[in-house]
């Protein structure tokens, strides 16, 4: 068995670690909680309510944060950018464990409603207009509609803010080195920058009070990696695309 299989295999078991003891945890708090903070009687969000979509549409967001930190750990042997990548793939997981947790705990779906694309529950929309894609362009961005009307449109396979397309991805799987330590730093910024502000969204939206908290843990998780990746970027020759 050589050694890159046996890191790799490593890093995967961690993961499934990671998300299992934190899927528990949140099944523990939501269980425990209802969704509120008093001692009433559970509250459980419809499935066209900010909390379901903010989960369903986070836990997408976070499967390709996920992809492309595995993607670049095969693709350089700088230990900084591995180590980020690691943080991240271990972190991203956790949480999507516990969105898709509490989805199965809410007896709802882990696809939108009928009628309603990716971000519709965000008022006002999200937007991102990086590599070439506008997201508000894309729906309008007007009112509360939001991202519904996107539903079956196809975008390169980037459907919420800040999200890789399918190009993107490509180019990266393809580059090695210093190439693709800079093109994962940027892509990932513009993904981070996408989630912080689904995240505050939910923040404002949402009414689960664990919910909220996770959305707000998010944030400034994500934001301080903004900063440590702008630096990252910085010390390449690079910077995070306009």
């Amino acid at each position: 068995m050589s050694p890159a299989f046996t890191r790799r295999t490593r890093w995967v078991a961690g993961s499934a670690v990671a998300v299992a003891l934190l899927f528990a945890g949140a099944a523990t708090v939501a269980s425990a909680r209802g969704g509120t903070e008093t001692s009433g009687p559970p509250r459980t969000p419809s499935a066209g309510s900010a909390d379901a979509g903010f989960a369903r549409d986070m836990a997408v967001h976070h499967q390709q944060a996920v992809e492309m930190a595995f993607i670049v750990r095969d693709g350089t042997e700088d230990e900084d950018v591995r180590r980020l990548a690691y943080d991240i793939a271990n972190t991203q997981a956790g949480q999507r464990g516990m969105l898709l947790g509490w989805l199965d705990l809410w007896e709802l779906p882990k696809t939108a409603p009928d009628g309603q694309g990716p971000m519709a529950w965000m008022e006002g929309g999200a937007h991102s207009d990086h590599g070439g894609h506008d997201m508000a362009g894309m729906a309008g961005m007007a009112g509360t509609e939001g991202m519904a009307g996107t539903e079956g449109m196809d975008h390169d396979g980037a459907l919420m803010p800040g999200m890789a397309t399918r190009t993107e991805l490509g180019r990266l799987r393809e580059a090695t080195g210093a190439k693709a330590e800079i093109l994962f730093l940027q892509l990932m910024t513009d993904h981070h920058k996408g989630g912080v502000a689904m995240a505050r969204g939910c923040t404002r939206q949402c009414t689960v009070p664990v919910e909220k908290r996770l959305a707000r843990g998010m944030v400034e998780a994500q934001q301080s990696e903004l900063d440590l990746m702008a630096d990252m970027l910085a010390a390449r020759g690079a910077a995070p695309r306009p």
